[in-house]
Formats: structure tokens, sequence, C-alpha cells
């Protein structure tokens, strides 16, 4: 196992869970650099046959590109300079994770820190292909209150969906931490909630510390110190992230949902709601109408989803050996590293 410096911090969640408050206390460490969300770690894995083998230079060439070139990406809210970011990938060992490591390397190297992270909720989706990718990596997982996540999530202006696929969205993601946590073990997978970080940060950013193996600082109990550094100004989302830690939004679901979206949230995420804690209403059972949306709703995406872990597990049987896991301290090894093992296979 890497020393402690060399892990990677992948922090997921539901949407709307509280992952940007997370991100901007762990930013408020000395030692750790998480920065705004991007939009090529995971698009990288799941199109990496486009790239081909990454011994070949130009290969390599060509992802560097794309992470750095494509606007998509959000590599410029890194506030990276390109050209340089492109030369260290291409000098630097021949693989997805080792190429995504120094975007986020150089990115920590900003701030004078050892240690690197990276945000993003829809990670809960991904968590064995970034194990793949990170080996040493430590996930922490946020849990909220799924009534709360699907009420604040529903009054998003960028949120396509609707309060059905809002409620399978929490539901996936209760799901695939639970299956992480059995898969990665206690040393790499960790779960906190947000109801209890904001009731207590000190408490629990102190025992999140205790985990990554990093001493606690009370600089993590003012995210809004580092808000202007660490979140884009264009996120209006986001505003509360630039204001002292509040509760107020905490049980807010009683004024956000309508009854019927009460009653659907109690009676499909029940289960999942008690065991993590959070008291039910009490709200009637939901109409056959609504029960039945739902249930077709959470089943195409589940296929969906299916089809794309059995594309990736065909992929995988015919990619270059060394392809995809990154080199502990991002150096360009004497020889092409190969795959250890298949133990992050879902």
């Amino acid at each position: 196992m890497a020393d402690s410096q060399e892990r990677p911090i992948i922090v997921l969640g539901c949407p709307r869970s509280g992952t940007t408050l997370l991100q901007l206390m762990l930013h408020a460490h000395p030692r750790i650099a998480v920065p705004p969300e991007t939009r090529f770690v995971t698009s990288v894995y799941w199109h990496r046959k486009r790239y081909g083998d990454l011994r070949e230079p130009d290969n390599l060439r060509g992802l560097a590109e794309w992470i750095v070139r494509t606007k998509k990406t959000r590599f410029a809210d890194l506030g990276l300079d390109a050209e340089e970011t492109i030369d260290e990938i291409v000098n630097g060992p021949p693989t997805l994770g080792s190429a995504l490591g120094t975007v986020f390397r150089r990115y920590a190297r900003k701030f004078d820190k050892p240690r690197w992270g990276d945000k993003r909720p829809a990670y809960h989706h991904s968590i064995p292909q970034l194990a793949r990718m990170f080996p040493d990596a430590q996930f922490v997982h946020l849990i909220r209150d799924g009534r709360d996540c699907v009420g604040s999530l529903k009054n998003m202006s960028w949120y396509r969906g609707d309060s059905y696929a809002a409620i399978a969205t929490w539901a996936e993601a209760i799901d695939n931490g639970r299956a992480a946590a059995r898969e990665l073990g206690s040393g790499r997978f960790y779960e906190l909630q947000y109801e209890q970080l904001i009731g207590d940060p000190e408490g629990e950013l102190s025992a999140l510390c205790g985990f990554l193996g990093e001493e606690f600082h009370p600089a993590m109990c003012e995210p809004h110190q580092v808000a202007g550094i660490a979140v884009p100004k264009r996120k209006k989302h986001h505003a509360n992230t630039h204001r002292e830690i509040t509760k107020a939004n905490s049980g807010a679901w009683r004024e956000r949902l309508e009854p019927w979206e009460i009653s659907l949230c109690e009676t499909v995420l029940g289960r999942r709601l008690k065991r993590n804690g959070y008291e039910l209403s009490g709200a009637p059972r939901p109409s056959a109408a609504h029960l039945t949306h739902y249930v077709r709703v959470s089943t195409r995406r589940s296929l969906s989803w299916r089809r794309r872990q059995l594309r990736d597990r065909v992929w995988r049987l015919n990619e270059p050996s060394g392809l995809v896991a990154a080199v502990p301290g991002g150096k360009r090894p004497d020889s092409t590293p190969t795959e250890t093992s298949n133990s992050d296979e879902g």
C-alpha cells in the first residue's frame, strides 16, 4: 500500500448530498487539494478504446490533448498551464490513471500541497473503474437524507430528470456505496452523513482525517474561506458554500416535496432511509400508478448500467496490459507496468 501522500481521495455521493461542502472542507486542509468538479476522469475510462495503446507516444499525446483542449472536460477551471500539463502527461507513465493523476498532482502543486483528491457525485456509478485506475485511492461517500436530495434536485435549474429519476438516483448511490464498502474494505472506503457533518464538523472531520491518515486541521471547519478558490463563480447553486456552515436546509424536504413524492420516497427508499438512521414520517402508501412508474424508471436505468458494465468486461479481455492502473508517484517506470490484480471487478 502506498504512503498516504500518494493516495488519491475520491469524494462521491448522490447529487445535492453536500459533496461540494466536503470538497471545500478537504481543500481547506493544508496538505490536501481537491479541485472544482471535472468532466474527464470517467469519460477517459469509458472511451479509452479511442486512444489505443498508450505506450505509443502519439496515443498518449492524443489523450493529453483531449483532456486539456476539450471544453467539456472543464480543465480550464483548474487554472493550469495547458502546454506544461500536456508535456508532463506525455513524459509520464503510459497509463490512464497516471495521465489523469498528473493533472491532479499539478493542481495540488499549485497550492504547495502534497496530496490530491477529486469530487464528483456520479462517481458512485464508477467505483470499480476508479479503483482500477487508482489502486491506492481512498473513497469517501457522503450520505444525506434521500428526501432532502430529491427535494433539492427537483429545484435545480440544471437538473433534467423528474422526481422518479431523482429517487432512483439516491437509491443507486446508497446501493453502490454498500457494494463498494464490502468490496474495498474499511481501509479504502469510508461513509459519513451530511447531517452529522454539519452538526459536529470538528468531530466528523477528525474521524475522516483518521481514515485518511492525516492530522485534523481547524481550517477544515471554515470551508467558506476557500470557496472563492475551489468553486467556479458560474455555479450559482453553490451559493451557500460561501457562507458559514448551516443546518438551515436540513429537513427541507417537508416543504419541498409534494405529498405523493414523500409517500413514494418513504415506500421505495424506506429500508435504506431507516438503515441510515432517518426516521419516516408515516406517509401513506403511494398510488399504484406512482409505484408502477417508479419501477419502470428504476428498471430502465438499472438495465442500461448493467449493459455498460458488461461491455466494459468484454473490452478488458482484449486491451493492452498496463493500460489503466496509475503508477505510484507518477514517475515513468523503466519498463511498462502490468496490472497486478482483477480484484476490483464488481
